[in-house]
């Protein structure tokens, strides 16, 4: 098997691979700025120097040359080479930054010469933290900086498009986001204009960078030049919290993760998964900070007389179970949801299957035209296969409008099926409707009865994508009844370890009140005297489906956690 050697240690390798890749594969570091896995090298920003060699053979009889201590001779290349463009070849011998000075100092040189007109920026930057630069320069930057010339002054706060702003001064010309335009969201939208140290990165005249995309150029840039419209100055990377989750925006399962800080969703940035999404996400799953946050139902909510009261839990859980033992069984509907978790559309159907009703339906949400072959999906639903594979049926919406015209009490879990014109108002004139809902709607301001559920960023719960992955979500945020100290699921970080309830970053409004579904139907089945539900954990509710639904034999969330999702249903499913 063809050899490589880096820093005296022997590593065997296959196939076609870059220098700098293989290194990082290894667990070893040697820094870079434009190098990025998933785009083209162009090697502009020379911090991934290294000395590379090769070994001398004899022409003739194919063997190493070796010296006199018994050790192959090894021919330099005449100048240190940048590892991101490099290809590895058989019998490479590499010298890091770690075993050579020269690396070293040619490391330090090109920093210092990188910092030249670098900004001191860092106190207020959004960047420091997490950025590359900052750290790059603490780990093998110069001590101090001989240059005390005025430096290169550049435009700052420039609004790029809708979402992006530029700090031009700041660039160093890595061309991350400009290759990210022209190789991944393929819109050309920024290039590089001016020259020399008065370069930076633009749009076109007249023209805004309203990439669908463009938000994952914030993400790549390894400084604090391009930074995010919404997230620009409202925390440090430190007093966050970063809890990996899913995307609910359409039905792709982009992996991403959440950033809390006081309870609130601050930002949301992709998490690669190399089978789902690689490195990016759309804008569009970035915005779904504020369906955490704002606009969320917090306390059951009652109709009296045409205006929606709040009631208190055990009002609601008896409202419910009340108006369930009124009717007949086949009065009543059930309707599940493709935005709505695995669990929670299993406890709907587990709990119709106990006391006899129906089998839960669910309408898709299909949005045409709204994909693009990348990670946007014309079902904007992130769980219409998971509804699917628990057997639920799938009706249009006439079929879904009659039902529910003839229907006594609807119980509708966490769907805005009024709002996305599935069904009018007039189809539920003469219903009772229960809504379990996470955010406040038109469909929860026409409903009877809303009790408030966790949402995504609030529970464990799987989702499974378009393509049969089934991949879960971990709680980040608390809710009235969860405390982040004793909850296992969730992350702890430096506010909330040394943090107390009287400190001023500790908000108490922030935790909507609210409960999962599953411990919802534990109540109301109390309420109607059963005793068959006590399910307390997402995880709980998976091993059963795992161990009574042939589609998720095998299924459980350490699985999903250590596999990075689980693909249970082989045939794609294109909407």
């Amino acid at each position: 098997m063809p050899e490589v050697f880096i820093d005296g240690k022997r590593f065997e390798y296959e196939g076609d691979q870059r220098l700098l890749q293989f290194i990082q594969d290894q667990g070893l570091e040697v820094p870079f700025f434009c190098y990025h896995p998933s785009m083209s090298a162009p090697a502009n920003c020379r911090q991934c120097l290294v000395k590379v060699g090769q070994p001398v053979k004899d022409r003739e009889t194919g063997e190493y040359e070796l010296d006199e201590n018994g050790e192959r001779v090894i021919r330099w290349f005449p100048k240190l080479q940048t590892s991101c463009n490099i290809m590895i070849s058989d019998g490479m011998v590499v010298r890091t930054q770690e075993t050579d000075e020269l690396v070293e100092r040619a490391q330090k040189d090109n920093l210092e010469f990188i910092l030249i007109n670098h900004p001191l920026d860092c106190p207020i930057c959004d960047q420091a933290g997490e950025c590359p630069l900052q750290i790059q320069t603490y780990k093998y930057g110069p001590e101090g900086s001989r240059f005390e010339v005025k430096k290169v002054h550049k435009p700052k706060r420039i609004q790029l498009g809708p979402r992006v702003i530029l700090d031009a001064e700041r660039c160093i010309n890595c061309t991350r986001c400009v290759r990210f335009t022209d190789e991944i969201s393929e819109t050309h939208q920024l290039t590089i204009t001016s020259r020399g140290d008065k370069n930076y990165p633009t749009t076109a005249p007249g023209m805004e960078f309203d990439d669908a995309y463009s938000l994952n150029t914030v993400d790549i840039c390894p400084v604090g030049a391009l930074t995010s419209a919404d997230f620009r100055f409202k925390a440090r990377v430190w007093e966050m919290n970063q809890t990996p989750s899913i995307d609910i925006t359409n039905a792709k399962g982009t992996n991403i993760d959440l950033w809390t800080r006081d309870n609130l969703i601050l930002r949301i940035t992709p998490r690669y998964n190399e089978a789902v999404n690689d490195h990016w996400m759309p804008d569009e799953g970035r915005e779904a900070y504020r369906l955490f946050n704002e606009n969320r139902i917090s306390k059951p909510l009652q109709k009296i007389d045409e205006g929606q009261i709040k009631s208190s839990w055990s009002n609601a859980f008896a409202t419910a179970a009340e108006q369930l033992e009124g009717v007949s069984k086949d009065e009543i509907l059930l309707i599940g949801s493709p935005h709505s978790s695995v669990e929670e559309n299993y406890i709907l159907s587990k709990f119709a299957s106990i006391l006899g009703y129906n089998d839960p339906v669910f309408c898709s949400h299909i949005e045409n035209g709204k994909g693009d072959g990348f990670l946007l999906t014309d079902d904007v639903a992130p769980n219409a296969n998971g509804c699917r594979l628990l057997g639920f049926k799938e009706i249009t919406g006439d079929e879904l409008s009659k039902s529910a015209s003839s229907a006594k009490v609807v119980l509708l879990l966490n769907d805005n099926l009024l709002d996305r014109e599935v069904i009018t108002k007039d189809h539920l004139n003469n219903t009772f409707v229960v809504n379990f809902a996470t955010n406040h709607t038109e469909t929860t301001k026409f409903a009877d009865l809303v009790i408030p559920i966790t949402c995504i960023a609030e529970h464990a719960a799987s989702y499974v994508n378009i393509d049969g992955r089934i991949q879960r979500s971990i709680p980040a945020k608390e809710t009235k009844y969860t405390n982040r100290r004793l909850d296992f699921e969730m992350n702890e970080g430096r506010l909330d370890r040394y943090g107390t309830n009287f400190d001023n970053w500790v908000t108490e409004e922030n935790k909507v009140d609210c409960l999962p579904f599953w411990i919802v139907i534990n109540k109301i089945s109390e309420e109607m005297g059963l005793n068959d539900f006590n399910f307390l954990s997402g995880r709980e509710i998976m091993d059963e489906i795992s161990s009574t639904l042939a589609p998720f034999d095998g299924v459980s969330y350490a699985r999903m956690d250590e596999e990075s999702g689980i693909v249970i249903q082989k045939e794609q499913q294109t909407v």
